[in-house]
């Protein structure tokens, strides 16, 4: 993600959550590359969607994945996902961490496919809407087992046709 992408950013976060990060917040993040790294799918020079990573000490925690509401359900996810679980792979992390409401049983889905296990719940967590959130996580990132199941889910969209760049 670079400052350009910003706008297409807001949009999503905008209409994808109840308490939206704010531009400030991003464009922090993108001044610490050493410890911050977002990926954005673009289409016909739209942000279509993105995710983000913070990482240090052998672990990254993702802090936030969306999709545009209009474009969900068509692979994006999973590929901006996949995309972003090879980074971490190429830094060297061996686990992964995340928070999810308890009621986005999608998220949960997408996120169990890659591995992710639930090993917690913080109450109240959302404080905008008091919901409680799953700590999620996947250990042994770099294992064959994980890599493995990488492949099988890259397989499955390559037979699946998809237009989009994934740009940091």
């Amino acid at each position: 993600m670079r400052p350009e992408h910003l706008d297409g950013v807001l949009s999503i976060e905008h209409r994808s959550f109840p308490n939206p990060w704010t531009r400030t917040a991003f464009a922090s993040h993108l001044e610490h590359p050493e410890f911050a790294k977002y990926l954005v799918a673009i289409t016909q020079n739209q942000v279509i969607g993105y995710t983000g990573l913070f990482f240090g000490g052998g672990q990254g925690q993702i802090t936030n994945l969306a999709i545009d509401p209009d474009r969900r359900r068509q692979g994006i996810g999973t590929r901006l996902f996949l995309a972003m679980i090879d980074h971490c792979q190429a830094l060297g992390l061996e686990g992964l961490s995340l928070e999810v409401r308890v009621a986005n049983e999608s998220a949960q889905t997408l996120y169990e496919r890659f591995g992710f296990a639930k090993v917690g719940q913080r109450k109240g967590y959302y404080q905008e809407t008091g919901e409680d959130a799953y700590v999620m996580c996947l250990f042994d990132l770099c294992k064959k087992e994980q890599t493995d199941k990488l492949e099988a889910i890259r397989k499955g969209l390559n037979n699946r046709e998809f237009s989009d760049n994934l740009s940091d």
